[in-house]
């Protein structure tokens, strides 16, 4: 698959096989130049610089305010000021609002929150308008940005303090419910911003409150820190008989995806959805945490490192300047004169050998996808020169200019070691002692790992080794107790579940957990860049577009960088959900991951993500959709210039787009989740052909990126054959540099046992079987299980407090007569029949004087 940017690319000067385009006669050297001179040219003009880009939870804090809003929405700014100012002369006077007393804007805000509580939904926006000014930081009153982002973390623990969260829960409630709004909608033919006005107003008071209370600063007083600790609890369980916050967000997403109400603001949906799992669950440096401390409590060894820590540490390739592409090597000469030059080929690879020792190497750049007539001819070689495996396996490489040869010392860095520590997984260890039995014993002894009689000496060293690196990992130990719970449910007694935040959250999302990753899955096709429009598809838009489509250039300009700045947002909040919730998750129980994981399999997660990546990824993290005079807090203390071209097309200084390069980390790790260890899911990214797909992304030079595309390439490289194996030596190489090793782990040469495609359907139905036996286990608790204990003493029996409708006793006297009074039993007729012959007998059963005795309605409850 040939990417229309790469270099050289299509152009006009070269075919597909990187000849000149004339009639095919030149020479070899003369073709060599002519492609050093369009390499040259094509590398200061493509070539990306190593990004500094740091990974985290989330962006700087004013950039996360400023995607709450589009541009389209900066005309309410003023209209929040005006509401609030309004309301503000009629209940203080001669006061601004930074120079009331603490205890006076506490007063004010009980008086808004009550003038929240009337009929008119008109009056009822203003005041939501005026609390959302205030939640936005009283920017009227401010003289810089510094001064609106602190008013608006002050305003909104005041406005938190004062119960307003929970006053605007009420109002979002109506909101959802609201048939009128949604009947509405859906007859219009096209939904504007103006269809979502109130959702758009309570959501963005909500985010503020949860954005900022969420952040935490060393000069936080303790009243805030109890404030932050209390509104975490409140989010994360059950208040008042309701579903954690979460839950609510997520009925809302599949509501809009149903088409039920398609005026919903969905990117403000999803941005504070996210939020609210990152405050209530905790963020990437949490969970390693959480890691270690469970690990402590189940008695596992700490971990051998921190990931967060290695990565971050890390570098990214850099070419060297003189690298040449892959389609040199068919302007080598032929191989009967390479076999002739020994001396030329000694020289060759000591070239490469004394450049392995750089970190700056490039690896990826030269490694574009080869086309039809490239393979073909890389086919033919495989068949000629089988003797010369070893040299062409390298790519031919320029020496460096005369006035560089003499390389000093300081520019070479010796490589310390490899980043991570190697980890060896128990069944590794019981592979290789059944290979090493059954190689010199003739017979193997099972999940035996410690009895090595009979076995050589060196095998006792290898056993020794693997197990000195051997890793057990938290999900080895739940899925161990699940089996021990499913063999022995009596003895072991039933399980003690933490009521932790990611627990209530799972409980809740169990049973429409299928709809919640489909409807995620929807809209992230649907605001991928490479998705073409369809009728079908559902509109992410209607938060962006405003009621009067643009009219002149200028205005469909900034509309259009909008629309996209409004889809990369949706992107980055709907991959970092996805990922935060497999990893909780996960750490939470290891079937509970795997029930998510398997439902976003089903739904074709995979080649999404894929297609999101069959781009030029480089043109996408380096995209300028914003425009900074307009983001928040800046349009709010300037007056807004007038817009031309030039400043729409400047965008930001930046070298990259955080939020792009931040989603397609966190779609590259998603993808990393889905598929580890899963033999079935590897093989949907061979069929796919995802391998010219994700080395494409490796161009962006970003550590962490590039580490995450090689731990895919190197889970299906055992699957792609010799051929791409022996072309694509540099990445081979790169994956031993970066990506952790696994001993015995034969990813190279595709002779892992595993492998075996037969089992690939097995292993997922395997796989769906535990975790429906989890789940049925653990939250489906039939009170008609073959386990529950049976009572069989009537008087007890006879004496249990009954449950019955409410309204059972207007009907009871009918029931009486048709169920038991007329309906006389088989063996009651049985006995009264045979004591009618026995008058006085021992086994007579006689009836009170009055008639038989039944209970009263008032004795059953």
């Amino acid at each position: 698959m040939e990417d229309p940017a790469a270099p050289g690319a299509g152009s006009a000067s070269t075919n597909g096989n990187g000849n000149g385009g004339g009639k095919g006669k030149q020479t070899a050297p003369k073709g060599r130049e002519a492609f050093r001179s369009q390499r040259r040219e094509s590398e200061g003009s493509v070539d990306c610089p190593t990004l500094e880009f740091e990974y985290g939870d989330a962006d700087g804090h004013a950039a996360e305010l400023s995607e709450l809003y589009s541009y389209t929405e900066n005309l309410e700014f003023t209209t929040n000021r005006r509401c609030f100012e309004e309301d503000f002369k009629t209940q203080v006077q001669g006061k601004e609002w930074l120079e009331l007393e603490e205890d006076a804007q506490k007063a004010y805000v009980m008086g808004l929150l009550d003038r929240l509580e009337v009929v008119s939904r008109e009056r009822r926006l203003k005041v939501a308008r005026a609390v959302l000014y205030l939640a936005q930081g009283t920017f009227g009153e401010c003289d810089s940005e510094v001064d609106v982002l602190h008013w608006s973390r002050y305003n909104c623990f005041l406005l938190y303090q004062m119960g307003t969260f929970s006053a605007f829960l009420e109002l979002l409630h109506m909101e959802i419910d609201n048939s009128q709004a949604c009947s509405s909608a859906l007859r219009k033919p096209a939904i504007s911003i103006a269809d979502s006005t109130e959702l758009r107003v309570l959501l963005s008071v909500m985010y503020l409150l949860v954005e900022n209370i969420r952040l935490e600063r060393e000069t936080d007083s303790c009243r805030w820190r109890t404030a932050r600790e209390t509104f975490r609890t409140e989010l994360s369980f059950s208040m008042h008989n309701e579903e954690p916050f979460a839950l609510l967000l997520f009925s809302m997403v599949t509501k809009f995806c149903s088409g039920l109400a398609p005026h919903f603001p969905i990117k403000k949906v999803l941005l504070l959805l996210w939020k609210v799992v990152m405050f209530t669950l905790g963020g990437f440096e949490h969970l390693q945490v959480l890691k270690v401390q469970k690990r402590a409590e189940l008695g596992l060894p700490p971990l051998a490192e921190d990931s967060i820590q290695v990565v971050k540490s890390m570098r990214a390739a850099s070419p060297p300047s003189y690298t040449l592409d892959l389609g040199e090597s068919q302007l080598a000469p032929p191989p009967s004169k390479l076999r002739g030059r020994r001396g030329s080929r000694r020289q060759l690879l000591t070239k490469q050998d004394s450049l392995d020792i750089y970190n700056e190497r490039d690896l990826f750049k030269t490694e574009e996808p080869a086309t039809e007539e490239e393979e073909e001819s890389a086919g033919d070689g495989e068949r000629t020169l089988d003797g010369e495996l070893d040299l062409l396996e390298q790519d031919p490489l320029v020496p460096p200019p005369p006035s560089q040869a003499p390389l000093s010392a300081e520019r070479v860095a010796f490589p310390k070691g490899l980043p991570w520590a190697p980890k060896v997984r128990q069944k590794d260890i019981e592979h290789f002692l059944e290979m090493s039995r059954n190689k010199f014993i003739g017979f193997t002894l099972g999940q035996d790992t410690d009895t090595l009689v009979g076995l050589p000496r060196p095998i006792h060293e290898s056993v020794k080794t693997l197990k000195q690196h051997k890793y057990i990992s938290i999900a080895d130990v739940q899925i161990k107790n699940e089996e021990d719970l499913e063999k022995c449910p009596m003895s072991l007694g039933e399980e003690v579940v933490p009521e932790t935040p990611c627990e209530i959250l799972y409980q809740g999302m169990l049973y429409s957990l299928p709809q919640y990753m489909i409807a995620l899955l929807k809209i992230l096709l649907a605001a991928a860049p490479t998705s073409k429009a369809k009728t079908d598809s559902i509109n992410i838009l209607a938060d962006v577009l405003p009621e009067e489509m643009p009219i002149t250039v200028l205005q469909s300009m900034k509309l259009g960088i909008d629309v996209n700045r409004h889809k990369e947002i949706i992107v980055k909040s709907i991959s970092a959900l996805l990922l935060l919730l497999l990893k909780h998750f996960k750490l939470n129980h290891i079937y509970q991951f795997e029930y998510v994981s398997q439902h976003l399999v089903f739904a074709n997660c995979i080649p999404l993500i894929l297609k999101f990546f069959n781009q030029n990824i480089l043109s996408y993290i380096t995209a300028k959709n914003s425009i900074s005079v307009l983001d928040y807090p800046c349009c709010t203390i300037q007056d807004l210039p007038e817009l031309t071209t030039e400043s729409l097309e400047a965008g930001d200084n930046n070298q990259f787009c955080w939020r792009n390069l931040f989603s397609c980390i966190n779609l590259l790790r998603l993808l990393n989740k889905l598929t580890k260890w899963k033999h079935s899911r590897t093989m949907m990214l061979v069929v796919f052909k995802s391998a010219p797909i994700l080395k494409r992304a490796l161009k962006v030079k970003q550590a962490m990126l590039q580490l995450y595309v090689l731990k895919l390439l190197k889970i299906q490289t055992k699957y792609l054959g010799r051929q791409w194996r022996k072309s694509n030596m540099k990445t081979m190489s790169a994956i031993y540099q970066k990506v952790r090793h696994r001993m015995n782990d034969d990813w190279a040469y595709g002779n892992d046992i595993d492998a075996r495609p037969w089992d690939f359907q097995a292993e997922e139905c395997t796989l769906r079987a535990n975790i429906e036996a989890f789940n049925s286990r653990r939250y489906d608790k039939p009170q008609d299980s073959e386990f529950s204990p049976v009572d069989n003493c009537l008087q007890s029996v006879l004496g249990q407090r009954l449950d019955l409708p409410e309204d059972f006793h207007y009907s009871y006297e009918l029931w009486l007569e048709r169920e038991v009074i007329s309906e006389q039993s088989p063996t009651r007729r049985e006995v009264t029949g045979r004591d009618q012959g026995d008058q006085g007998g021992a086994g007579q059963v006689r009836e009170p004087e009055g008639g038989p005795v039944w209970l009263e309605p008032s004795g059953l409850h």
